[in-house]
């Protein structure tokens, strides 16, 4: 993986790793997040999180620092039971 693309395995477990913890069937959610929608993403946060969440995902290369800290890839260990 270069650092300007997400591995398509690491996302992909991530993918699962969230769907799981939303109850949302994972298809559902790579559609709903590719179409630009955050739907089931955001329906459990509070207002504030929200707005901050659809930020953070209309800055492509903010998502991409924040996924390279170790902290992202800790937290996608835990997720994915790595």
């Amino acid at each position: 993986m270069n650092k300007n693309n997400i591995d398509p395995k690491a996302l992909g477990g991530l993918l699962d790793a969230v769907s799981k913890k939303l109850g949302v069937p994972s298809q559902q959610l790579r559609k709903e997040l590719e179409s630009g929608k955050f739907d089931s993403a955001i329906a459990g946060m509070s207002e504030k999180d929200a707005v901050k969440f659809k930020q953070a995902v209309n800055n492509p290369k903010l998502v991409e620092k924040l996924m390279s800290t170790p902290q992202a890839k800790a937290l996608y260990k835990k997720l994915s039971g790595e």
